[in-house]
């Protein structure tokens, strides 16, 4: 009753077992697969390990209740998996949306799927993503938004409300790219016609922000790397951020998430975090382990290297992907609110963990490097996202010698 399969989908019914609540119960929750790839689905129900195992021939009226309620869920679920297959349209996207249909029809409903399918695969920068994006959509517009109002009106007016809030068109473009996916999920189940499909050439384009020229010179860098820190908080930090600028610009996540086994050859070795899952190409970053890294590794890195051991002690590695996420914000906050700190003492303004990748590759840039050699570092997949990533440097390069035809 709990289980089915049929056209290369499989449904279940369990109890996730890895955390339970504060009356030692675990969730119950629907789990669809589909070449080999998994959604889970909420029953709202709670149950004891062993009750689980009773559940089938339970008689007890609470027990009936849950397994009466299970039940009609898993058949609502199998209803639209056969309705899909049917129509050769079945994909687990396309059943979320379907699912949203069946309860209403709103995008609300999809979205918070996708939030949670996210959170499942431990993609919790991806689901807070969509969180807040969701988050934002519901004060602009409430609960319950059907497809059909999202018309290119409404985005116009979504934007403009975005920009009176004060938000910047970097924001913008993410919220609007997250409400683009789900819109895509609308029309791939029928329930947003082509010829309304609100983004696109001569529709709703999504704005491209313009690069922020957030580089710093050598000599910047140079009175970072020299500053006398008042306190270990700041040296730590000053050390982290210059530790990101020398390893090609690594992310704090890449930082946190490099273990000795990463250091081969005298090259620190990985492979970046944000683009692993999605990208069909993984590109290896290599960055030479130089003398200053080495130094950083030893005074705030782990004592014992194993190669193991994270090469930084933030981390334990039997962290849940929540835990993960709220330990590297904590330590990125950390270091950008000592970086600003820094920024302001030495009259260079706002610093971030931003700034040093920025910064590796315009000091790259304006010393010679070819672009290729550039792009590689950074672990793009192309040229062309190096070169829209150098349009600002490239703008301050075009400044400095037009001012140079009038210095007599």
């Amino acid at each position: 009753m709990l289980n089915f399969s049929e056209g290369g989908v499989t449904l279940s019914a369990g109890i996730d077992g890895r955390r339970a609540n504060g009356d030692g119960l675990y969730p119950i929750r629907i789990r669809v697969t589909f070449k080999r790839d998994s959604r889970y689905y909420p029953t709202g129900k709670y149950i004891s390990k062993e009750g689980w195992k009773k559940l089938p021939d339970a008689k007890s009226k609470a027990f009936t209740e849950i397994k009466s309620f299970v039940q009609i869920m898993v058949e609502r679920i199998k209803e639209i998996i056969k309705e899909l297959l049917k129509n050769d349209n079945f994909s687990l996207d396309t059943l979320n949306v379907w699912l949203g249909k069946a309860t209403g029809n709103t995008i609300n409903i999809t979205f918070r799927a996708r939030v949670e399918d996210l959170s499942e695969k431990g993609k919790v920068s991806t689901s807070d993503w969509y969180k807040y994006t969701l988050r934002s959509i519901e004060l602009f517009a409430g609960n319950n938004i059907e497809f059909t109002r999202v018309t290119v009106d409404w985005l116009k007016k979504y934007e403009q409300h975005l920009l009176t809030e004060g938000k910047s068109y970097t924001t913008i473009s993410m919220y609007m790219r997250a409400l683009q996916v789900i819109i895509n999920e609308g029309k791939a189940s029928g329930l947003v016609k082509a010829s309304s499909h609100p983004f696109g050439k001569g529709k709703y384009e999504i704005p491209q922000h313009e690069g922020r020229n957030i580089a710093l010179t050598i000599n910047q860098i140079s009175l970072i790397f020299n500053y006398t820190c008042e306190t270990d908080s700041l040296a730590m930090c000053r050390d982290l951020w210059f530790f990101s600028y020398l390893c090609n610009g690594a992310n704090i996540t890449d930082i946190c998430k490099l273990r000795f086994s990463n250091i081969q050859n005298g090259e620190v070795c990985f492979y970046r975090q944000k683009t692993l899952a999605k990208a069909k190409k993984k590109k290896l970053i290599q960055a030479t382990l130089t003398f200053e890294m080495q130094v950083i590794i030893k005074r705030w890195g782990n004592q014992t290297q194993a190669p193991e051991n994270f090469i930084f002690p933030f981390l334990k590695g039997n962290e849940t992907p929540l835990d993960e996420r709220r330990v590297i914000k904590n330590i990125t906050h950390l270091i950008n609110d000592k970086m600003k700190w820094l920024g302001e003492r030495l009259g260079i303004g706002n610093i971030s963990t931003y700034t040093a990748r920025h910064s590796y590759a315009s000091v790259l840039k304006r010393s010679g490097a070819k672009i290729a050699f550039i792009s590689e570092s950074l672990g793009h997949n192309d040229l062309k996202t190096t070169e829209n990533y150098l349009a600002s440097f490239e703008q301050e390069e075009r400044m400095k010698n037009a001012a140079l035809l009038i210095n007599f």
